[in-house]
């Protein structure tokens, strides 16, 4: 029979002490509010800390993190619905998933260091660890598919551990980076606060000969560095909301997806470690910096080749060549980019927000971004906000 009561029991095993974690159980709260509030049971805890259910505990459903074998073994013989919110794949875990798009996650940051005009790029990743290195191989494809130079570097942790071994000597990655092709883009699976003092000991400017990219944007954590890090924003309520709301259903009795649900990233948070632009063709440079000047108006390719002095025909073949996409999909892009920067620092409604990043309508922009990310405008700017 069909379950219809509204205030479930649910039981949260999520850490509070990450941006990540904070932000889906706002989702999984955001979604129970709209069902007349479920009974969430949460307790603060550390993102390295064993969470699991008390023994006597008595709910509906679980939403997880479901990060260790004797986790999942728990859940397992509990036989209570349990959604599982981590991208790291358990042999044996099979409980439905809403989770981060990790390959979409490092393609999304390719793109980002194509679009800067970078050639040289370069993977700071977790040993050992399967989720960390499906999305090194997704940023390694994306690169090499572009005719790009990669290395990598991996951290040796502890355990489960997602941070590097505190004892870790920061001469050995100063020297790997040292001895990069420069200027290098280096993306890294989260943190990258070791990064940045690797660069200072070995006297790497940041971003101009190491521009560095989190593939997770804790916003604290991001700026507790002497060099601020950009970060990929992922969509942490969304997964959030979808888990509750998937929960929902199976507490209803009704039957799991087939798969799982990967939710997509929102933008780039562009700080210090990334802000600069990779290219040395002053043509191409004054056509970049006329375009991010003026990405709040209607912007042709004929005005950037105009800018360039350079006939259309070996404008494009250049941009190209040094930006790997048209010069066509980098105005997508770049109109994309400042739409949501508005959705997410102003109150503009949806059609100005249109009208100020270069869209003709606020249908078409809307297409866009539905397309971009998998969320409308007033979605987009929700997720984003935290609300």
């Amino acid at each position: 029979m069909t379950k219809t009561r509204s205030n479930f029991r649910v039981a949260v095993l999520i850490d509070t002490s990450s941006g990540w974690g904070r932000d889906i159980i706002r989702g999984i709260h955001e979604f129970s509010k709209k069902q007349g509030g479920w009974q969430l049971f949460v307790e603060p805890r550390g993102i390295e800390e064993s969470i699991e259910l008390p023994r006597n505990w008595r709910g509906d459903g679980v939403i997880a993190r479901v990060n260790r074998p004797e986790l999942a073994r728990q859940l397992k013989s509990r036989r209570i619905p349990v959604v599982n919110v981590s991208a790291i794949q358990l042999p044996g875990a099979n409980f439905p998933r809403v989770a981060s798009d990790t390959a979409e996650v490092a393609r999304f940051a390719a793109r980002y260091f194509l679009g800067r005009g970078f050639r040289n790029f370069a993977y700071v990743g977790l040993q050992g660890h399967a989720y960390a290195s499906h999305h090194r191989d997704a940023f390694l494809e994306a690169v090499r598919s572009n005719g790009r130079t990669f290395d990598e570097f991996d951290f040796v942790t502890s355990g489960f551990s997602q941070t590097p071994d505190w004892n870790f000597r920061i001469e050995k990655l100063a020297s790997w980076l040292k001895g990069l092709p420069k200027p290098v883009a280096v993306l890294t699976w989260s943190g990258g606060r070791e990064i940045i003092y690797a660069c200072i000991q070995a006297k790497l400017a940041v971003p101009e000969q190491v521009a560095l990219l989190s593939g997770a944007n804790d916003e604290l954590l991001c700026e507790v560095s002497p060099i601020p890090i950009s970060a990929v924003q992922q969509s942490c309520q969304e997964i959030g909301g979808q888990a509750a709301a998937l929960l929902r259903h199976l507490m209803q009795g009704e039957k799991p997806p087939a798969g799982p649900r990967w939710i997509s990233p929102l933008s780039v948070i562009t700080r210090q470690s990334t802000d600069s632009l990779a290219i040395t063709d002053s043509h191409l440079i004054a056509a970049l910096n006329y375009a991010r000047n003026n990405s709040d108006q209607l912007i042709q390719v004929g005005d950037l080749c105009e800018v360039s002095g350079l006939s259309r025909r070996l404008f494009e073949r250049r941009f190209v060549e040094c930006l790997g996409q048209t010069p066509a999909n980098y105005i997508r892009r770049l109109h994309i980019e400042r739409a949501k920067k508005l959705l997410a620092e102003t109150d503009l409604p949806v059609p100005e927000v249109a009208s100020r990043s270069g869209f003709g309508s606020p249908e078409y922009f809307a297409f866009v971004l539905v397309r971009d990310v998998g969320l409308s405008p007033l979605r987009f700017r929700k997720a984003i906000r935290g609300w």
